[in-house]
């Protein structure tokens, strides 16, 4: 089944309507890939680090 099928003329008229309004609009910044995982390098070291104090002081390493 298609959509037109289940709806009729006048209301795929108002669903375009709604759709194409721009009220669910919003702004977004690009995405940062490089900034993404400059954040994940960053807390997988920072836990690494705290894992590696741990490790050392209970007499593990």
């Amino acid at each position: 089944m298609s959509e037109q099928d289940n709806l009729s003329k006048e209301d795929m008229k108002r669903v375009k309507n709604y759709l194409n309004s721009g009220f669910n609009v919003t702004d977004r910044k690009p995405f940062r890939g490089l900034v993404l995982l400059g954040i994940i390098w960053s807390v997988v070291a920072i836990l690494g680090g705290i894992s590696w104090y741990i490790g050392q002081h209970a007499g593990f390493l």
